[in-house]
């Protein structure tokens, strides 16, 4: 949290800016990350924390060989060449944008994938808060993208000395979600979450964190990244986005919550492979922590945290040497995707033995997933 100190200078500086002339900021589309750590302590909304995962998923344990893989690439480069691949396949690596769901579509099984994929986030100045190759989830921590501070006159010359106390007053964390598809490859999902910190108080001296929007453009930016990181050259993964993006035609979700057999449930105007691929993006966005899946049974096996109970902070000493809040209890709750037979999907919530769930907090994470996927 800011100290008055800090706004005093924050303050100063401006008026210096004011009296050099101004200043430039950085083009918006930079992205220059660097991990929070522990150097900042965020009070997260506690409602949907995250928990480490107990999951059965197993990414496949069948790989291919060197020379089925080879195999492959020639076919794809014979179908390039005669005309016969999407515009948006490059190899094997596939841009996917179906309305405002974006998503890597990689001819690879997952195990392959997974340490270039958690490199690409090292790589990007992240640390990683979740590191599941179990269940096929990777969890940055709280970051910031210093390429958001304004590069003044001060800044480029003593700010430097200074760096720590320049912030932009926003922090990011990005999910990526590694999940098996029906042709044996693997689809990967980039989540964006956000925070801002925005004062409070009549006399504006303290400061609260809390959430802001998804940024739909971050998570664009690094699912093409990633791209690149799995062999796309820069041209062509830019190339690829920018058309995905023209082609793509926004689909409005039809969503709305209504009874059935006497509990809250979500209608879907989408057939169920769409259905499951955008309650899955939900889930990870509003910061579920989803332990398994079974995609044939339309189920998510997630764990829920009681709002009402009060999350404590810890101590300055208990920050600083790295101890963490205690675990709060939860529920488990599975979240079921079931294709209607006139059309569409519906979405209901059921508890740990898969019987209907009408609890207060059943309903609570219906409207939450609902709000998401308007």
């Amino acid at each position: 949290m800011k100290s008055v100190q800090r706004l005093r200078l924050a303050l100063l500086c401006a008026s210096l800016l004011l009296t050099l002339g101004g200043c430039s900021v950085l083009e918006s589309d930079k992205i220059d990350y660097r991990s929070s750590g522990r150097g900042v302590s965020l009070e997260v909304p506690p409602d949907l924390s995250q928990l480490p995962g107990q999951s059965r998923y197993v990414v496949p344990a069948s790989g291919v060989t060197a020379s089925d893989y080879a195999a492959g690439q020639a076919a794809t480069q014979t179908a390039a060449a005669s005309g016969n691949v999407a515009p948006n396949q490059i190899a094997d690596v596939h841009f996917e944008r179906q309305g405002e769901d974006r998503w890597l579509r990689i001819d690879r099984p997952a195990d392959k994938l997974w340490g270039t994929v958690r490199d690409f986030w090292l790589d990007n100045g992240f640390l990683l808060a979740v590191d599941q190759p179990v269940n096929g989830i990777l969890e940055t921590d709280w970051a910031e993208n210093r390429a958001k501070i304004p590069q003044d006159f001060i800044r480029s010359t003593i700010g430097k000395m200074f760096d720590g106390l320049y912030s932009s007053g926003e922090r990011d964390k990005f999910r990526t979600r590694l999940e098996r598809n029906a042709s044996g490859g693997t689809d990967i999902f980039i989540t964006h979450q956000g925070m801002e910190e925005v004062y409070t108080g009549t006399l504006k001296d303290a400061t609260v964190w809390q959430p802001r929007a998804r940024d739909r453009d971050l998570e664009a930016q690094f699912l093409r990244r990633l791209m690149v990181k799995l062999g796309v050259s820069e041209e062509q993964s830019r190339a690829q986005l920018a058309q995905a993006s023209q082609a793509a035609q926004a689909q409005p979700q039809a969503t709305r919550v209504t009874q059935a057999d006497g509990q809250q449930v979500i209608e879907l105007a989408q057939e169920f492979d769409r259905a499951w691929r955008s309650v899955g993006l939900t889930l990870d966005r509003t910061g579920f922590s989803v332990e398994d899946r079974n995609r044939a049974a339309g189920v998510y096996f997630v764990r829920y945290v009681d709002p009402t109970l009060e999350k404590k902070e810890p101590g300055l000493f208990s920050r600083l040497f790295g101890k963490s809040t205690p675990q709060l209890p939860t529920t488990r709750y599975q979240i079921k995707i079931s294709a209607k037979t006139e059309g569409g999907s519906m979405v209901s919530v059921l508890d740990e033995q898969g019987q209907p769930a009408t609890d207060n907090d059943a309903k609570r994470i219906i409207q939450v997933l609902a709000d998401d996927l308007k």
